[in-house]
Protein backbone atom coordinates (compact mmCIF):
# COMPACT_ATOMS: atom_id res chain seq x y z
CA UNK A 1 0.00 0.00 0.00
CA UNK A 2 1.50 3.30 -0.88
CA UNK A 3 1.07 6.44 1.35
CA UNK A 4 -1.94 8.99 1.15
CA UNK A 5 -0.49 12.21 0.31
CA UNK A 6 -4.45 13.58 0.70
CA UNK A 7 -7.00 13.44 4.27
CA UNK A 8 -10.04 11.27 3.28
CA UNK A 9 -13.64 12.33 4.29
CA UNK A 10 -14.29 12.25 7.92
CA UNK A 11 -15.28 8.63 8.67
CA UNK A 12 -18.86 8.85 9.32
CA UNK A 13 -20.61 11.49 6.86
CA UNK A 14 -18.27 10.48 4.14
CA UNK A 15 -17.93 12.58 0.68
CA UNK A 16 -21.28 14.87 1.02
CA UNK A 17 -20.86 17.55 -1.99
CA UNK A 18 -23.02 15.69 -4.51
CA UNK A 19 -20.79 17.17 -7.60
CA UNK A 20 -17.63 16.28 -5.80
CA UNK A 21 -19.36 12.86 -5.15
CA UNK A 22 -19.45 12.09 -8.97
CA UNK A 23 -15.89 13.87 -10.06
CA UNK A 24 -14.17 11.84 -7.53
CA UNK A 25 -15.98 8.50 -7.56
CA UNK A 26 -12.72 6.69 -6.18
CA UNK A 27 -13.29 8.87 -3.19
CA UNK A 28 -17.25 8.52 -2.83
CA UNK A 29 -16.61 4.60 -3.11
CA UNK A 30 -14.24 4.24 -0.46
CA UNK A 31 -16.02 6.82 1.82
CA UNK A 32 -19.91 6.00 1.06
CA UNK A 33 -20.79 2.72 1.89
CA UNK A 34 -24.25 3.37 -0.06
CA UNK A 35 -22.61 4.47 -3.26
CA UNK A 36 -20.25 1.03 -3.29
CA UNK A 37 -23.64 -0.84 -2.64
CA UNK A 38 -25.29 0.49 -5.69
CA UNK A 39 -22.60 -0.28 -8.05
CA UNK A 40 -22.26 -3.55 -6.36
CA UNK A 41 -26.19 -4.23 -7.53
CA UNK A 42 -25.76 -2.75 -10.68
CA UNK A 43 -23.53 -5.70 -11.51
CA UNK A 44 -25.85 -8.12 -9.76
CA UNK A 45 -28.62 -6.65 -12.17
CA UNK A 46 -26.22 -6.77 -15.55
CA UNK A 47 -25.31 -11.06 -14.22
CA UNK A 48 -29.16 -11.47 -13.97
CA UNK A 49 -30.14 -10.19 -17.40
CA UNK A 50 -27.01 -11.74 -19.04
CA UNK A 51 -27.97 -15.37 -17.07
CA UNK A 52 -31.65 -14.85 -17.82
CA UNK A 53 -31.12 -14.19 -21.89
CA UNK A 54 -29.05 -17.15 -22.20
CA UNK A 55 -31.50 -19.48 -20.58
CA UNK A 56 -33.74 -18.40 -23.16
CA UNK A 57 -31.48 -19.20 -26.20
CA UNK A 58 -29.89 -15.73 -26.57
CA UNK A 59 -26.42 -15.11 -27.52
CA UNK A 60 -24.00 -12.24 -26.95
CA UNK A 61 -22.36 -10.75 -29.60
CA UNK A 62 -20.42 -7.33 -30.27
CA UNK A 63 -20.75 -5.08 -33.02
CA UNK A 64 -19.79 -1.83 -34.15
CA UNK A 65 -19.02 1.32 -32.30
CA UNK A 66 -17.97 3.65 -34.80
CA UNK A 67 -20.01 3.73 -37.35
CA UNK A 68 -20.42 4.90 -41.24
CA UNK A 69 -23.37 5.98 -40.89
CA UNK A 70 -25.50 5.95 -37.84
CA UNK A 71 -29.09 4.78 -37.42
CA UNK A 72 -31.50 2.77 -35.05
CA UNK A 73 -32.74 5.36 -33.08
CA UNK A 74 -33.93 8.97 -33.40
CA UNK A 75 -31.20 11.01 -32.02
CA UNK A 76 -27.88 13.65 -32.84
CA UNK A 77 -25.15 11.64 -33.04
CA UNK A 78 -21.36 12.56 -32.11
CA UNK A 79 -19.15 12.72 -35.23
CA UNK A 80 -15.47 11.98 -35.36
CA UNK A 81 -12.57 11.27 -37.91
CA UNK A 82 -10.68 8.84 -39.65
CA UNK A 83 -7.73 10.02 -41.24
CA UNK A 84 -5.97 7.09 -42.84
CA UNK A 85 -9.10 6.48 -44.13
CA UNK A 86 -10.33 10.10 -44.74
CA UNK A 87 -13.91 9.42 -43.57
CA UNK A 88 -16.21 11.05 -40.42
CA UNK A 89 -17.29 8.32 -38.62
CA UNK A 90 -20.27 8.33 -35.99
CA UNK A 91 -20.43 7.16 -32.44
CA UNK A 92 -23.14 4.61 -32.62
CA UNK A 93 -26.69 5.49 -31.02
CA UNK A 94 -27.73 2.35 -31.20
CA UNK A 95 -26.44 -1.50 -32.56
CA UNK A 96 -29.95 -1.86 -34.01
CA UNK A 97 -28.97 -2.35 -37.51
CA UNK A 98 -26.24 -4.88 -37.26
CA UNK A 99 -27.92 -7.15 -34.70
CA UNK A 100 -30.78 -6.90 -37.53
CA UNK A 101 -27.93 -8.05 -39.64
CA UNK A 102 -27.05 -11.21 -37.51
CA UNK A 103 -30.70 -12.02 -37.83
CA UNK A 104 -30.34 -12.12 -41.85
CA UNK A 105 -27.13 -14.21 -41.37
CA UNK A 106 -28.76 -16.87 -39.01
CA UNK A 107 -28.33 -16.25 -35.75
CA UNK A 108 -31.65 -16.10 -34.51
CA UNK A 109 -31.47 -14.65 -30.63
CA UNK A 110 -29.07 -11.98 -30.17
CA UNK A 111 -28.10 -9.81 -27.58
CA UNK A 112 -25.73 -6.44 -27.02
CA UNK A 113 -25.03 -4.66 -24.08
CA UNK A 114 -23.14 -1.53 -25.58
CA UNK A 115 -22.26 1.93 -24.51
CA UNK A 116 -24.06 4.30 -26.93
CA UNK A 117 -23.58 7.97 -27.08
CA UNK A 118 -26.08 10.52 -28.37
CA UNK A 119 -25.38 14.59 -28.65
CA UNK A 120 -28.07 15.64 -26.48
CA UNK A 121 -28.48 17.25 -22.95
CA UNK A 122 -28.00 16.50 -19.56
CA UNK A 123 -30.33 15.36 -16.92
CA UNK A 124 -31.11 13.49 -13.99
CA UNK A 125 -32.51 10.85 -16.85
CA UNK A 126 -30.01 11.68 -19.56
CA UNK A 127 -26.14 11.51 -20.28
CA UNK A 128 -24.99 11.48 -23.11
CA UNK A 129 -22.83 8.24 -22.94
CA UNK A 130 -25.21 5.21 -21.37
CA UNK A 131 -25.63 1.58 -21.42
CA UNK A 132 -28.46 -0.19 -23.68
CA UNK A 133 -29.10 -3.58 -24.06
CA UNK A 134 -30.64 -4.99 -27.20
CA UNK A 135 -31.99 -7.89 -28.42
CA UNK A 136 -33.80 -9.54 -31.05
CA UNK A 137 -35.17 -12.92 -31.55
CA UNK A 138 -36.41 -14.18 -35.07
CA UNK A 139 -40.00 -15.76 -35.21
CA UNK A 140 -40.83 -13.63 -32.48
CA UNK A 141 -43.28 -10.60 -31.74
CA UNK A 142 -43.28 -7.51 -29.56
CA UNK A 143 -45.56 -10.14 -27.05
CA UNK A 144 -42.68 -11.40 -26.76
CA UNK A 145 -40.52 -9.19 -25.71
CA UNK A 146 -43.32 -8.19 -23.35
CA UNK A 147 -42.90 -11.41 -21.73
CA UNK A 148 -39.18 -11.16 -21.84
CA UNK A 149 -38.55 -7.87 -20.18
CA UNK A 150 -41.20 -8.80 -17.15
CA UNK A 151 -39.19 -12.12 -16.77
CA UNK A 152 -35.67 -10.23 -16.83
CA UNK A 153 -36.05 -7.68 -14.52
CA UNK A 154 -38.10 -9.73 -11.92
CA UNK A 155 -35.19 -12.37 -11.80
CA UNK A 156 -33.01 -9.41 -11.38
CA UNK A 157 -35.33 -8.34 -8.14
CA UNK A 158 -34.82 -11.66 -7.05
CA UNK A 159 -31.40 -11.69 -7.08
CA UNK A 160 -31.10 -8.20 -5.15
CA UNK A 161 -33.58 -8.93 -2.99
CA UNK A 162 -35.99 -6.77 -1.27
CA UNK A 163 -39.29 -7.40 -2.76
CA UNK A 164 -41.64 -6.84 -5.68
CA UNK A 165 -42.74 -3.30 -3.60
CA UNK A 166 -39.33 -0.98 -4.15
CA UNK A 167 -39.51 2.61 -3.54
CA UNK A 168 -38.61 5.16 -5.45
CA UNK A 169 -37.73 8.73 -4.28
CA UNK A 170 -41.47 9.25 -3.00
CA UNK A 171 -43.01 6.42 -4.77
CA UNK A 172 -43.43 3.15 -4.12
CA UNK A 173 -43.07 1.20 -7.35
CA UNK A 174 -45.19 -2.29 -7.31
CA UNK A 175 -43.40 -4.79 -10.18
CA UNK A 176 -45.12 -7.78 -9.11
CA UNK A 177 -46.29 -9.50 -12.00
CA UNK A 178 -48.02 -9.68 -14.76
CA UNK A 179 -47.43 -5.97 -15.44
CA UNK A 180 -50.89 -3.94 -16.51
CA UNK A 181 -50.92 -3.46 -20.48
CA UNK A 182 -52.75 -0.23 -22.46
CA UNK A 183 -53.32 0.94 -25.40
CA UNK A 184 -51.44 4.35 -26.46
CA UNK A 185 -54.62 5.42 -27.92
CA UNK A 186 -56.21 4.69 -24.99
CA UNK A 187 -54.36 6.71 -22.49
CA UNK A 188 -53.70 9.50 -25.16
CA UNK A 189 -57.92 9.82 -24.93
CA UNK A 190 -57.86 9.78 -21.21
CA UNK A 191 -55.45 11.88 -20.25
CA UNK A 192 -55.39 14.59 -23.17
CA UNK A 193 -59.11 14.90 -23.78
CA UNK A 194 -59.58 14.13 -27.58
CA UNK A 195 -58.57 11.02 -30.36
CA UNK A 196 -55.20 10.93 -31.64
CA UNK A 197 -56.35 11.15 -34.68
CA UNK A 198 -58.45 13.74 -34.59
CA UNK A 199 -55.92 16.51 -35.98
CA UNK A 200 -58.04 19.55 -34.98
CA UNK A 201 -58.26 18.40 -31.63
CA UNK A 202 -54.51 17.55 -31.27
CA UNK A 203 -53.17 21.05 -32.64
CA UNK A 204 -55.49 22.71 -30.33
CA UNK A 205 -54.92 20.70 -27.21
CA UNK A 206 -50.68 21.53 -28.11
CA UNK A 207 -51.73 25.14 -27.77
CA UNK A 208 -53.06 24.35 -24.50
CA UNK A 209 -50.36 22.71 -23.40
CA UNK A 210 -47.46 25.35 -25.22
CA UNK A 211 -46.39 22.34 -27.42
CA UNK A 212 -45.36 24.02 -30.65
CA UNK A 213 -46.88 22.08 -34.07
CA UNK A 214 -44.81 24.52 -36.55
CA UNK A 215 -42.98 21.92 -39.13
CA UNK A 216 -43.55 18.94 -37.58
CA UNK A 217 -45.68 15.80 -38.17
CA UNK A 218 -48.54 15.58 -36.69
CA UNK A 219 -47.63 11.82 -35.08
CA UNK A 220 -44.55 13.42 -33.53
CA UNK A 221 -47.19 16.39 -32.03
CA UNK A 222 -49.10 13.35 -30.38
CA UNK A 223 -46.55 11.70 -29.16
CA UNK A 224 -45.03 15.26 -27.40
CA UNK A 225 -48.84 15.41 -25.90
CA UNK A 226 -48.65 12.00 -24.84
CA UNK A 227 -45.54 12.22 -22.99
CA UNK A 228 -46.49 15.57 -21.19
CA UNK A 229 -50.41 14.17 -20.13
CA UNK A 230 -50.10 10.63 -20.09
CA UNK A 231 -46.32 8.93 -19.30
CA UNK A 232 -46.32 10.65 -16.17
CA UNK A 233 -48.95 9.20 -14.42
CA UNK A 234 -47.32 5.48 -14.99
CA UNK A 235 -46.07 4.51 -11.64
CA UNK A 236 -45.90 0.52 -11.99
CA UNK A 237 -44.70 -0.87 -14.26
CA UNK A 238 -46.89 -0.62 -17.75
CA UNK A 239 -46.64 -1.64 -21.23
CA UNK A 240 -48.05 0.88 -23.44
CA UNK A 241 -49.00 -0.72 -26.74
CA UNK A 242 -49.55 0.25 -30.54
CA UNK A 243 -47.96 3.63 -31.05
CA UNK A 244 -48.54 6.29 -34.07
CA UNK A 245 -46.97 4.42 -37.11
CA UNK A 246 -44.91 7.92 -38.26
CA UNK A 247 -42.98 8.05 -35.62
CA UNK A 248 -41.86 4.12 -35.57
CA UNK A 249 -39.78 3.57 -39.08
CA UNK A 250 -38.51 0.39 -38.23
CA UNK A 251 -41.79 -1.21 -37.11
CA UNK A 252 -44.43 -3.35 -38.90
CA UNK A 253 -47.59 -1.81 -38.80
CA UNK A 254 -51.05 -3.30 -37.13
CA UNK A 255 -52.63 -5.40 -39.59
CA UNK A 256 -56.36 -4.09 -38.91
CA UNK A 257 -55.09 -0.47 -38.36
CA UNK A 258 -51.74 0.56 -40.32
CA UNK A 259 -51.93 4.08 -38.77
CA UNK A 260 -50.74 2.15 -35.86
CA UNK A 261 -47.04 0.52 -35.25
CA UNK A 262 -46.75 -3.40 -33.51
CA UNK A 263 -44.33 -1.42 -30.71
CA UNK A 264 -44.68 -1.27 -26.86
CA UNK A 265 -43.15 1.10 -24.30
CA UNK A 266 -42.80 0.10 -20.41
CA UNK A 267 -43.06 2.87 -18.11
CA UNK A 268 -42.89 3.03 -14.53
CA UNK A 269 -41.88 5.56 -11.65
CA UNK A 270 -43.77 8.19 -13.36
CA UNK A 271 -43.25 8.34 -17.03
CA UNK A 272 -39.31 6.62 -16.86
CA UNK A 273 -38.97 4.25 -19.81
CA UNK A 274 -37.46 0.98 -19.07
CA UNK A 275 -37.82 -0.70 -21.71
CA UNK A 276 -38.79 -0.13 -26.25
CA UNK A 277 -39.77 -3.05 -28.47
CA UNK A 278 -41.07 -3.77 -31.64
CA UNK A 279 -42.29 -6.68 -34.11
CA UNK A 280 -39.86 -5.84 -36.57
CA UNK A 281 -40.48 -4.41 -40.09
CA UNK A 282 -38.27 -6.49 -42.50
CA UNK A 283 -40.15 -6.08 -45.42
CA UNK A 284 -37.37 -4.33 -47.70
CA UNK A 285 -39.80 -2.56 -50.30
CA UNK A 286 -41.87 -0.82 -47.13
CA UNK A 287 -38.29 -0.16 -45.22
CA UNK A 288 -37.07 1.75 -47.75
CA UNK A 289 -40.64 3.63 -48.63
CA UNK A 290 -40.58 4.34 -44.33
CA UNK A 291 -37.55 5.83 -44.11
CA UNK A 292 -37.45 7.55 -47.60
CA UNK A 293 -40.47 9.14 -45.47
CA UNK A 294 -37.93 9.98 -42.62
CA UNK A 295 -35.57 11.48 -45.76
CA UNK A 296 -38.03 14.41 -46.88
CA UNK A 297 -38.83 15.82 -43.46
CA UNK A 298 -41.48 13.08 -42.25
CA UNK A 299 -41.93 11.36 -38.49
CA UNK A 300 -39.19 12.70 -36.34
CA UNK A 301 -36.67 15.36 -37.78
CA UNK A 302 -33.28 13.73 -36.43
CA UNK A 303 -33.92 10.70 -38.45
CA UNK A 304 -32.04 11.50 -41.52
CA UNK A 305 -30.04 8.75 -42.66
CA UNK A 306 -30.64 6.16 -44.82
CA UNK A 307 -28.55 2.70 -44.92
CA UNK A 308 -28.17 0.98 -48.31
CA UNK A 309 -26.43 -1.89 -46.58
CA UNK A 310 -28.83 -2.30 -44.16
CA UNK A 311 -31.55 -2.35 -46.75
CA UNK A 312 -29.62 -4.82 -48.85
CA UNK A 313 -29.38 -6.93 -46.05
CA UNK A 314 -33.46 -7.14 -45.98
CA UNK A 315 -33.35 -8.35 -49.30
CA UNK A 316 -31.89 -11.37 -48.20
CA UNK A 317 -34.57 -11.91 -46.28
CA UNK A 318 -34.71 -11.02 -42.69
CA UNK A 319 -37.67 -13.56 -40.61
CA UNK A 320 -40.40 -12.02 -38.54
CA UNK A 321 -38.48 -11.13 -35.30
CA UNK A 322 -39.45 -9.13 -32.37
CA UNK A 323 -36.59 -6.87 -30.92
CA UNK A 324 -36.20 -4.76 -27.53
CA UNK A 325 -34.04 -1.92 -25.74
CA UNK A 326 -33.44 -1.64 -22.41
CA UNK A 327 -31.75 1.32 -21.06
CA UNK A 328 -29.73 -0.11 -18.18
CA UNK A 329 -28.88 2.95 -16.35
CA UNK A 330 -32.85 3.81 -16.03
CA UNK A 331 -33.59 0.61 -15.22
CA UNK A 332 -30.49 0.45 -12.50
CA UNK A 333 -32.06 3.91 -11.37
CA UNK A 334 -35.29 2.57 -10.38
CA UNK A 335 -34.57 -1.14 -9.08
CA UNK A 336 -31.54 0.52 -6.61
CA UNK A 337 -33.75 3.84 -5.49
CA UNK A 338 -32.01 6.68 -7.37
CA UNK A 339 -33.55 9.37 -8.80
CA UNK A 340 -30.92 10.57 -10.77
CA UNK A 341 -28.59 8.73 -13.68
CA UNK A 342 -25.62 10.11 -12.26
CA UNK A 343 -25.89 8.34 -9.44
CA UNK A 344 -25.66 4.79 -11.07
CA UNK A 345 -22.93 5.91 -13.73
CA UNK A 346 -19.90 5.28 -12.40
CA UNK A 347 -17.71 8.23 -14.12
CA UNK A 348 -20.94 10.59 -15.78
CA UNK A 349 -19.91 13.82 -17.79
CA UNK A 350 -19.85 16.65 -15.94
CA UNK A 351 -19.16 20.26 -17.00
CA UNK A 352 -15.61 21.47 -16.78
CA UNK A 353 -14.71 23.02 -13.72
CA UNK A 354 -14.73 27.25 -14.31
Amino acid sequence: MCKALRQPPEKWHGLADVEARYRQRYVDLFSNPASMRVFRDRLTILGSIRQTLADAGFVEVETPTLQPIYGGAAARPFTTHHHTLDIDLYLRISPELYLKRLLVGGMERVFEISRNFRNEGISTRHNPEFTMLECYQAYGDYHDMMELLESMVISAIDRLGGGYRRPFGEMTIDFTPPWSRVRYADLFTEHVGCDMLDADAVRAAAGRHGIATEQKHPQVVVNELFEACAADTLIDPTFVLDYPAEICPLTRRCPDNPALALRFEAFASGGMELGNAYTELNDPDVQRRTLSAQLSGEGDETMRVMDEDFLTALEYGMPPAGGMGVGIDRLVMVLTNRTSIRDVILFPLQRPKG
